[in-house]
């Protein structure tokens, strides 16, 4: 399959059957660049599943609201358009994320919450928007999974199989990552240009050129709760961070451990908030 056709392919992962009926109806709102925070708002709350979903998700320490947000009205004022949408996709591909390989929701979770606690202590002017990334930089993996689901549980043996990063055995068989096709799904989405080029390079941040904190941060996350061992993104060892990261960074190793503590601290908050019975 050439890479314009695969890129279709994944591109139209709404039209598949196993989409929950929510997450098509949303993608068809946040895909529209004129839809209104009002019609957003209107579509959450019209669904109560989903909108419980969302006020776990914004008073959970990935946000940094803890318990002061009870609406979503009340959510879309306070973060945004596009930490919202994120947020709203977030929380309606978890199912989804959970059949493409379990413990990736909780991962993502986790990684949002590392970056969030990275981008302050950067002192980043919209940490929600690092979440965003963060939450959503496996997205390709969803994608993949959903569109192409024996071939990549044949990926995923192969990795393991051969010590490969998944990431290594998604180039050699479609020639492209989830990095990239998470990329064309959030373009397709009509995200922000930083948020697209984060999730394309969160394996390779050296190589972003609009948003090389961002994309550092996000990958910096999802090597740090890899080695926490909050979840699960399906490969069976951590990978090193790049070089480059630790130089943008610049964290001491004091640093880190505070890092690590405020994260140990977070991530039980989390746990308490997101992983209770609806």
């Amino acid at each position: 399959m050439d890479l314009q056709n695969l890129r279709v392919q994944i591109e139209r992962i709404d039209t598949l059957p196993t989409i929950p009926k929510v997450l098509q109806k949303l993608l068809k709102v946040i895909e529209n660049p004129k839809a209104s925070i009002t019609e957003i708002g209107d579509f959450v709350a019209s669904d109560a599943v989903l909108t419980s979903r969302v006020l776990k998700v914004v008073n959970s320490p990935v946000y940094g609201f803890p318990g002061r947000i009870s609406s979503v009205s009340q959510a879309l004022i306070l973060l945004g358009m596009n930490v919202v949408r994120g947020m709203l996709l977030g929380v309606s591909v978890f199912e989804v994320m959970e059949k493409a390989m379990v413990g990736l929701w909780e991962h993502s979770l986790g990684s949002a919450v590392v970056a969030r606690i990275i981008a302050r202590r950067k002192e980043v002017k919209e940490p929600e928007e690092v979440s965003i990334a963060a939450l959503l930089h496996d997205i390709g993996k969803v994608a993949m999974s959903l569109k192409f689901n024996d071939d990549y549980k044949k990926i995923l043996f192969t990795a393991e199989k051969n010590s490969l990063f998944i990431a290594e055995a998604e180039k050699d068989f479609f020639s492209v990552t989830h990095a990239e096709a998470g990329a064309w799904i959030a373009q397709k989405w009509n995200f922000p240009k930083g948020l697209i080029e984060a999730i394309e390079y969160h394996h390779k941040p050296h190589l972003s050129r609009n948003v090389p904190l961002l994309s550092s941060i996000v990958h910096f996350s999802d090597i740090l709760i890899r080695a926490k061992g909050f979840g699960f993104a399906g490969d069976s060892f951590v990978p090193a961070v790049h070089p480059s990261v630790w130089t943008l960074l610049n964290f001491s190793d004091a640093e880190i451990r505070e890092i690590f503590d405020e994260i140990e601290d977070s991530l039980g908050q989390s746990e308490d908030m997101l992983f209770k019975e609806e």
